[in-house]
């Protein structure tokens, strides 16, 4: 016996199909005969049905790209630190060294009133002082740290998912 789980329809995922002397039976409600060569087959029908749809961001930011020399975002290169929304414009955001961060860079995020804050900190971890985005804290926005190469694909599920994220992405030069 074999054990089937995909292509049937309005019965129960688990079918069994019985093989003896060229006959194959498909147990269960709502079957059909069909002739598959010069053996007879009872079938459920349709066996297999599928859509395809093509899944792309409604009005929402794309980062497509990501290297040393900065980051794609809808097809537009950024040589500099930007503040990618999961709607709208880009915005330049002023620190270009992790040294330079400042609690008036994270105002900056705090204004454009994200739920989720995923901050890419170069090309390797580093954590901010947390003094520095206590602000988020306060106003309930959430804040992750990840290399910039970690942001961009988080950002790019959560972005995708609908989610009111926005991505700080340090690209040092």
């Amino acid at each position: 016996m074999l054990d089937l789980a995909m292509g049937f329809k309005g019965a129960p995922a688990q079918r069994l199909l019985q093989c003896k002397r060229r006959t194959l039976k498909f147990k269960g409600p709502g079957m059909r005969h069909a002739v598959l060569g010069d053996t007879r087959a009872r079938l459920s029908a349709p066996l297999f049905q599928m859509k395809f749809q093509l899944d792309e961001p409604q009005g929402g930011n794309s980062i497509s790209r990501h290297d040393t020399q900065g980051v794609w975002v809808n097809g537009q290169p950024h040589t500099a630190s930007v503040l990618v929304p999961w709607k709208g414009e880009v915005h330049a955001w002023a620190p270009s060294r992790f040294e330079e961060l400042q609690p008036a860079h994270f105002e900056a995020i705090k204004a454009l009133k994200p739920e989720l804050v995923v901050f890419g900190s170069g090309a390797r971890l580093r954590f901010p002082n947390p003094a520095l985005w206590r602000g988020l804290v306060e106003a309930r926005i959430g804040f992750e740290v990840m290399d910039i190469a970690a942001a961009c694909r988080t950002y790019n599920v959560l972005a995708s998912e609908g989610r009111n994220v926005l991505a700080a992405l340090l690209i040092e030069g």
